[in-house]
């Protein structure tokens, strides 16, 4: 079993915080609230602590920004199938741009697919019947913008050699 470290935690901690906060600067697109720094987290999170730690950050996001009113129940798998995805494809890669791609695709692709029960079962049928065509794009468009956030900063980090210090630490 694996000891549970109070400095992934914190981080951890602090990163959903960040998600929780940055969703403040959100912006509809058809019937979605898009989130970018939600996204931006996801990699992050992927880079830093790994995939599992990156699917409770997104869960602990997502039921804060549920229970303050700041999301939509479609915050869950938007968030948690991109965080899934770009943890696994960063543990096998260490590639910062197809981390993100993964992101991107786990969000927008699979993230948008499994809205579409979510709708029907917890939002009512009208829901439902745009959740499958209506947030396959509005997760697109967030999970891009912060996707490439999240590689930006990323890359800096990574040029001076912080992003090594912390992995180094794992």
């Amino acid at each position: 079993m694996k000891k549970i470290s109070v400095r992934e935690m914190a981080i951890a901690g602090l990163l959903t915080a960040v998600a929780v906060v940055g969703s403040t600067l959100s912006f509809p697109v058809f019937a979605s609230q898009c989130a970018p720094v939600q996204h931006m987290v996801n990699v992050v999170c992927a880079a830093f602590l790994g995939p599992w730690y990156g699917v409770g950050v997104a869960f602990a996001a997502s039921l804060i920004r549920n229970l303050l009113g700041l999301g939509t129940l479609m915050a869950f798998p938007g968030s948690m199938f991109g965080a899934l995805l770009c943890g696994l494809v960063w543990k096998a890669s260490r590639n910062i741009p197809l981390t993100c791609v993964g992101e991107v695709f786990g969000t927008a692709i699979l993230g948008g697919l499994a809205a579409y029960p979510v709708a029907i079962f917890l939002m009512g049928v009208e829901a439902g019947t745009v959740a499958f065509y209506g947030y396959i794009i509005p997760f697109f468009v967030s999970t891009s913008v912060g996707a490439v956030l999240a590689g930006l900063l990323l890359g800096a980090l990574s040029k001076v050699r912080v992003l090594q210090g912390l992995q180094s630490h794992r």
